[in-house]
């Protein structure tokens, strides 16, 4: 019986072509006393876990998890890659693996664990291939996508997956410090594209072979399927660029620590905000840095914080929404309108960078 051949070419074929050999596998060596669990979840528990647990190395140091990344550059002997920050989260050693099986000692760069994300360089010698990224706001929903990474370790490194686009400009909330509390929002696209642990940090492309997001997380509860989640390109370029530049990416602040209003008991809004009965919202002022930005505008500990520029601050994740996600920069200056004792105040305020974990 003649056996015939057929070679299926489609979109999807042509598309992973183009990327494929430009995603690698992110292993995370760590002292072999530390704890090597892993754990499925959002931004600091996805992807970087679920590799192989057990791992390899030397005496000292053991493959602690594994993500994915994705090279964007190549010039003067070097390649920089792209992935999450919680997948090279407290690393000893980095290493990186090609999709031909070889690997490389990676160095970090830089990373940003308010977009969770970290910029690696290599040795361009193994490197065949660069990823070019796409324009992530040209994206519609129910566009085709493909997600590339390494789920689950090394062992299905290269693994494809395809989808489509759920939801644009999705918001969904993040704990940066690990206390149980809110402190930012990232601004994300939905996907149906299977993700799993271990993709982290990998490239979501479309039809084009361009990468229009960098897979971080998914929601993983029993009762949840298909719902993951990619830092769109058009957010993560400007930023890998500063880390790739700086090692750091730089802030405006104003000098202040901060809390919800909302999470301070009524009778305190009372008695010590003194707030109008209409103003239950804002981010209160608990502490002022000596000869910061705040303190020459003159805001004071339990000033209350309700507007920056025009835009309501309901709370402490929209005024970092204000002050890290628009058009702001380090000098510029800002109006805010505050409540102090009752009363309704205006003030001036020049952003200085961010220093620690200060807004």
């Amino acid at each position: 019986m003649e056996k015939v051949s057929y070679k299926n070419s489609t979109d999807i074929t042509k598309a992973v072509s183009k990327v494929q050999d430009a995603v690698v596998s992110v292993l995370n060596y760590q002292a072999s006393s530390n704890s090597l669990e892993s754990g499925i979840g959002g931004f600091g528990s996805d992807g970087s876990s679920g590799g192989d647990s057990n791992g390899s190395g030397s005496s000292s140091e053991e493959e602690a998890s594994s993500g994915s990344g994705v090279i964007y550059k190549k010039a003067n002997g070097k390649a920089y890659v792209v992935t999450n920050n919680h997948v090279v989260d407290g690393a000893n050693k980095l290493e990186v693996t090609f999709s031909n099986g070889k690997k490389s000692t990676a160095k970090l760069i830089g990373t940003d664990e308010w977009n969770d994300l970290a910029v690696l360089e290599i040795s361009d010698k193994n490197v065949t291939s660069v990823a070019k990224f796409g324009d992530s706001d040209a994206l519609t929903v129910g566009e085709n996508v493909i997600a590339i990474g390494s789920p689950l370790g090394t062992e299905f490194s290269g693994s494809v997956t395809q989808g489509i686009v759920s939801g644009l400009n999705r918001t969904v909330p993040v704990d940066i410090n690990g206390d149980g509390q809110e402190d930012w929002e990232a601004e994300v696209i939905q996907t149906d594209a299977a993700i799993n642990p271990g993709n982290s940090g990998g490239a979501l492309i479309n039809l084009e072979g361009q990468v229009i997001g960098i897979n971080s997380m998914k929601i993983s509860t029993e009762n949840v399927e298909g719902i993951g989640f990619a830092l769109p390109s058009n957010s993560v370029e400007p930023i890998i660029s500063q880390l790739e530049e700086k090692g750091e990416v730089t802030r405006p602040a104003l000098g202040v620590t901060l809390r919800d209003v909302d999470t301070i008991p009524d009778q305190q809004q009372k008695s010590v905000l003194k707030l109008p009965s209409n103003i239950n919202y804002g981010a209160m002022v608990q502490q002022v840095t000596s000869n910061s930005a705040a303190s020459k505008a003159g805001l004071k500990q339990y000033d209350v914080i309700v507007d920056i520029n025009g835009q309501k601050i309901t709370n402490t994740v929209e005024l970092r929404k204000v002050l890290y996600n628009s058009n702001l920069q380090i000098g510029d200056k800002v109006t805010i309108k505050y409540y102090r004792d009752g009363k309704a105040k205006t003030t001036s305020l020049t952003l200085e960078e961010a220093k620690t974990t200060q807004q």
